[in-house]
């Protein structure tokens, strides 16, 4: 039987809202113009651009292959999770031993235990399928590179060719970066089976690091340099953090 407290149900609760808020200040509202994804979403426009005007493409198929070979590296990860989520659903006597030993821990009941577990489970799940989609995307997009004329050719769809690489790409990199949300909020709820406060706590830490890396990190900052600002700058100083 459940023995879940208003407590409980509240830290969820807000768990769900930091996920599903942080989503729609990055993805949907107008904040999220600024943000380091959007950015890089720029920066592939450009990559297309530039690659249009080359005949010799090894450079964009490596780049290509580096980022599927990523998103299939967080596929299979997900799948192990998700066996390991699994797994702990056999050792529930052990976890309540474990978490009860902690003086900060205010569930052990068994019910209460699986059903976090199988929460944690539908995160992976969720992600896997976000990495294995990308990854599906990522390979339309080498073939949509791949069928994008030579500039020799002087061919008048060339540029409709490449704009439509670089959507396809986007739409790929949305799918791997909600994935990795997923993987990254997994981490808050993993403060569940501690309580509901350190839920709370490590939900929001975990939010907190996300809005820096997306609106103040060094690599934000980076990203967002105009072209000639990035090209004059000989400053040898290294960013402090990415």
């Amino acid at each position: 039987m459940l023995t879940f407290t208003l407590l409980d149900l509240s830290a969820f609760l807000w768990f769900v809202l930091c996920w599903v808020g942080y989503g729609w200040l990055t993805d949907r509202s107008r904040f999220g113009q600024a943000t380091l994804n959007r950015q890089m979403n720029e920066h592939r426009r450009r990559w297309m651009a530039q690659m249009l005007r080359r005949d010799v493409r090894i450079i964009d198929t490596q780049i290509m292959a580096s980022l599927q070979n990523g998103t299939a590296f967080f596929a299979s990860t997900s799948l192990i999770a998700i066996g390991a989520a699994f797994t702990l659903l056999g050792q529930t006597e052990r976890l309540i031993e474990v978490f009860g030993d902690l003086p900060l821990n205010s569930a052990t009941n068994r019910s209460d235990i699986e059903l976090k577990v199988l929460f944690l489970c539908a995160i992976y799940g969720y992600a896997f399928f976000k990495f294995g989609w990308a990854y599906r995307v990522f390979n339309y997009a080498a073939i949509l590179i791949g069928a994008v004329p030579s500039v020799s050719e002087n061919d008048p769809g060339a540029e409709l060719a490449a704009r439509r690489a670089a959507d396809m790409q986007i739409i790929a990199a949305s799918h791997f970066n909600l994935g990795l949300r997923a993987f990254f909020f997994s981490i808050g709820f993993l403060g569940w089976f501690v309580n509901a406060w350190i839920f709370m706590a490590s939900t929001t830490f975990i939010l907190a690091v996300l809005l820096r890396r997306q609106f103040s990190s060094s690599a934000r900052v980076i990203a967002g340099l105009e072209a000639d600002q990035g090209a004059g700058n000989q400053s040898s100083d290294r960013p402090a953090s990415l």
